[in-house]
């Protein structure tokens, strides 16, 4: 039975709402913000149908020196070889110029697979909610409004098991020092946040983005594995190099968790690639 109290991230109807908004950018990162919307239509040219900002910076939460840029590019075609890899050299040159981001990550798919019904509550979803339009006509004008339900949380993140041998292998083939495991423990431990945030969030009834949050979620509802999520939404912001914890994700809380997952919600409608 979904809580009947009122949740954060919905809107006046019960959809989620849109988080983030270029008004919210702080002063700091406005500069990368712009270099972003000004190179973009260079790199891509008439093939660039939109681009959109989503995670921390356009949620006003980022700090500096800490925070990635996070991009979602839409084309009008497919994205190819060379695509991906003006995206992986912009992303490596705004790196480079400004120190006040940890990164950039950039989603490059074609406009097409975003309006597909396939991803009409994944990929859809994402451009709908939790992305900021930067550039060009924006695709959320074609996409329903969504609400914390089941067929989300089952297409959003109902894929753990399968991605579990991929992180092994990661894992495996990872230099063996602190510095190279640190990014792995950031990304794991973000994904199994939010999955276990999402396999409750139709019963929480609402939508955050705060891992913490996430967390605390999670364990009112699983208080045995409320703990390891808690730990996990830590290093998901302040990451460690213990190798310990990897093994953990891949032994325990995600195997646990994607089998949870499974009999809650079902296994996510598989993908081309």
């Amino acid at each position: 039975m979904a809580d009947t109290v009122h949740r954060p991230g919905l809107d006046a109807h019960g959809f989620i709402a849109r988080e983030g908004s270029l008004a919210r950018v702080s002063h700091a990162f406005r500069p990368v913000v712009a270099a972003v919307r000004e190179r973009l239509p260079d790199v891509f040219g008439s093939r660039l149908h939109s681009a959109y900002l989503n995670g921390s910076i356009p949620r006003g939460t980022a700090r500096v020196g800490r925070s990635d840029l996070d991009l979602l590019v839409a084309l009008r075609e497919e994205p190819a070889a060379a695509d991906r890899e003006a995206a992986r050299a912009l992303g490596e040159a705004l790196d480079k110029e400004f120190p006040q981001i940890d990164g950039v990550g950039t989603l490059l798919y074609g406009r097409a697979r975003l309006l597909s019904d396939l991803e009409t509550y994944d990929l859809g979803w994402f451009v709908a909610c939790l992305c900021t339009p930067l550039l060009g006509d924006d695709l959320a004008q074609y996409l329903p409004r969504y609400r914390p339900e089941p067929l989300l949380a089952r297409e959003t993140n109902g894929d753990l098991a399968l991605l579990l041998p991929r992180w092994r292998e990661r894992i495996a083939t990872a230099d063996d020092c602190e510095e190279a495991r640190r990014p792995l423990v950031r990304f794991m431990s973000r994904h199994l946040v939010r999955t276990g945030f999402t396999l409750v969030m139709p019963r929480w009834h609402g939508w955050t983005s705060d891992l913490r949050e996430m967390a605390e979620a999670f364990g009112a509802y699983y208080p045995r594995r409320a703990a390891q999520l808690l730990s996990a939404a830590e290093y998901g912001c302040e990451p460690v190099g213990d190798p310990d914890v990897l093994r953990s994700y891949v032994d325990d809380l995600g195997p646990w968790l994607a089998e949870e997952y499974a009999r809650v919600h079902g296994i996510k409608a598989p993908r081309p690639d």
